[in-house]
């Protein structure tokens, strides 16, 4: 029995895909729930598996192909098992008999004298008998070397050689890092984007996590103590205090929203995505971290669901994990504004008149001026600012 593969159904705000790789060829034997090909889209990959046992058929949609929801891609034969490949000797010609050598007995001793390959030589004689000239033939042709093959999850390569040497490459562009340079390309061109710096002293911060981490580990299963999760309850302040920040534009329309959808900016292999903290104003430092962790390693494995994705109303880009000491980042519409976070280093600071040597970061906001006045986007950073460099203030909410 023939089993159609289907594309998967797609939401509404992802109306293709493109069929990324192919893990089976035609012919091969395939497992119940096994991975079959990824469909990569705008924001995510999504992995179809085989829905029996039995023999992929038929691959209708090739790699690089587009894909609509509930397209049909392939089937399987179900229950049936791969063709046994036919041994060397049922392929030989019918001249000779099992094992018989097709080598005139000049061509063998010659081709026994240099340790040759005797299937290796192309026999020019009647049925493809091999002569002494074929094997000197063979042994003054120099060897080609063997094409590398590439991983099926390897994109089509393109590579040249220039005259002196110098070597380019030519790969694809994913689907995801196009639409990604697309979207930031939309932002530059469409919002009126101002960026406003400050910088925080992470001393409390750090403090706080010096003398805590371990205990925090122990009670909640693991779940490590880090620095986003501060950052993402004093951002949930701050958009309380300055709606505007955690707004969206749609059309000629404000939209104010009355919850905080955070998202955390994530490096992945196929581009940056961000996955958003639902609800993060009824989450704790534990919950936070957690989810944060669990975001981070779904991207590098390419598991993260288009629900994930979806939505947000801010966003926070940490670049300080690569080092980062100061950057302007780059809006994610439709929301009106991203927190930058960069590296911490240690700096001489003015405090009280005298010098003291403090773990600083800088913060960047960029914000959409068309909505937001830069009084608010000035007051807000302050706010972040105040509720780290006095964490306390975060459990009174003061």
């Amino acid at each position: 029995m023939t089993i159609e593969l289907k594309a998967p159904t797609l939401p509404e705000s992802v109306p293709d895909g493109t069929i990324a790789t192919w893990y089976k060829n035609v012919g091969d034997t395939v497992s119940r729930d096994e991975l079959l090909v990824d469909i990569e889209t705008d924001k995510v990959v999504i992995e179809v598996v085989s829905p029996t046992d039995g023999v992929l058929k038929e691959i209708i949609k090739n790699t690089g192909d587009t894909i609509v929801s509930n397209e049909a891609i392939g089937s399987v034969d179900a229950g049936a098992a791969a063709a046994p490949a036919v041994s060397a000797a049922v392929a030989s010609p019918a001249t000779g008999s099992v094992g018989d050598s097709l080598a005139s007995p000049a061509a063998k001793k010659l081709i026994e004298e240099n340790a040759l390959d005797e299937k290796s030589v192309v026999g020019s004689g009647k049925d493809g008998r091999i002569t002494k000239e074929d094997v000197v033939n063979h042994m003054q042709t120099p060897a080609a070397p063997a094409a590398p093959v590439a991983p099926a999850s390897q994109s089509p390569v393109s590579a040249s050689v220039s005259t002196d040497g110098r070597t380019e490459e030519r790969v694809p562009m994913s689907r995801l890092r196009a639409k990604v340079a697309e979207r930031l390309l939309h932002a530059t061109q469409t919002t009126a984007m101002l960026t406003t710096f400050n910088e925080v002293n992470m001393k409390p911060v750090m403090d706080i996590r010096t003398r805590y981490k371990d205990q925090f580990e122990k009670t909640h299963d693991g779940v490590r103590l880090g620095f986003m999760s501060f950052f993402v309850r004093a951002c949930i302040e701050g958009l309380k205090r300055f709606p505007a920040v955690n707004a969206s534009l749609d059309g000629k329309e404000i939209v104010y929203h009355g919850y905080q959808d955070i998202g955390v900016a994530v490096g992945s292999p196929r581009g940056l995505v961000v996955p958003v903290l639902r609800n993060a104003d009824n989450m704790g430092l534990a919950q936070i971290e957690k989810s944060i962790r669990e975001y981070g390693l779904k991207a590098q494995d390419g598991k993260l669901t288009i629900d994930e994705l979806a939505g947000g109303t801010f966003t926070i880009s940490n670049g300080g994990v690569f080092g980062s000491l100061l950057s302007t980042p780059i809006l994610n519409p439709p929301q009106t504004a991203i927190l930058g976070m960069h590296k911490i280093q240690e700096r001489p600071m003015a405090v009280d008149g005298e010098v003291k040597i403090l773990p600083m970061m800088y913060l960047a906001l960029s914000y959409d001026h068309q909505m937001i006045d830069g009084k608010e986007a000035v007051q807000f950073l302050v706010t972040v600012k105040e509720l780290l460099e006095d964490p306390t203030r975060l459990i009174l909410e003061i």
